[in-house]
């Protein structure tokens, strides 16, 4: 990184599209300059670094957010000693207080100042919060179409209620920290075990099991074979198939379960995995 000629500063939670346009900015000797600010819940901690080619350096706000403009320019200069860009988007602020903006460091920086405009898709502007509030109605595919890849969490595997394999089918139960958790219901989905390279298609719920124990879970059905997963997995959402639910009995969920099925396995068979 110290060789890094250009940076690309933001919180970058999600890596979407309007990020993307500022990391094509950023040339083939660039890095990623991620401002943590401890809100990140589309891509926590690292997961960043799947959706980029480019080095990204980690920075907690707490550390920067009482320097002044010069000092941070200052900072910048000192961890890239080669710099001579710099890309921001058109919302950019920095210094203590969000006092500056990129018209200040135009003056402050000596080098170029790239500055992104607002990325809009069909003619609505494309932001974090925006994917958050898509996530939370459950509209999956609006969500992954400002992402520009499908929304995807990970979590450790934990035992689940037992009754799955016995009465219903065989699921993986995760838990999972620091991610938006989508809409309560049930979902078409790729799901990728431990450290396998590929995904496997899949039916996934999120909730409260509200015909049985009413305990929350996060839990993925395989749907080409069971596989025996030993710590983690990822579920990468493809679209929202049902609300959650509470069923008279087991064999009506089971029932609706066949049909989500069915339903997953329609849409996943034209997707390459």
């Amino acid at each position: 990184m110290k060789d890094s000629t250009a940076i690309a500063i933001g919180g970058f939670d999600g890596m979407h599209i309007g990020h993307q346009h500022l990391f094509e900015a950023l040339g083939e000797n660039g890095t990623i300059v991620v401002i943590e600010t401890g809100y990140a819940n589309l891509t926590p901690k690292t997961d960043r670094e799947h959706f980029s080619h480019h080095p990204i350096m980690y920075l907690e706000l707490g550390t920067i957010r009482h320097l002044s403009g010069e000092e941070f320019i200052a900072f910048l200069k000192d961890k890239f000693p080669k710099l001579k860009k710099i890309v921001v988007g058109y919302d950019f602020h920095f210094g203590k207080n969000r006092k500056y903006s990129y018209e200040d460091l135009k003056t402050m920086f000596d080098g170029e100042v790239k500055v992104i405009d607002e990325v809009s898709l069909d003619n609505d502007s494309v932001h974090s919060h925006k994917i958050r509030a898509k996530l939370q109605i459950g509209d999956i595919k609006g969500a992954n179409a400002f992402l520009g890849h499908n929304y995807t969490i990970r979590g450790s595997q934990v035992t689940g209620q037992g009754i799955g394999k016995k009465e219903l089918v065989a699921t993986i139960n995760l838990e999972t920290k620091g991610y938006l958790i989508p809409k309560e219901g049930v979902y078409v989905t790729l799901t990728r075990i431990d450290d396998e390279e590929h995904y496997h298609p899949s039916v996934s719920f999120i909730g409260h099991r509200v015909t049985t124990d009413g305990s929350f879970a996060i839990e993925t059905h395989i749907l080409d074979g069971e596989v025996l997963c030993k710590e983690q997995a990822r579920i990468s959402f493809v679209s929202f198939i049902r609300d959650n639910k509470k069923f008279d009995s087991i064999d009506e969920l089971n029932k609706a379960i066949k049909k989500d099925i069915a339903i997953a396995s329609k849409e996943l068979k034209f997707l390459a995995l």
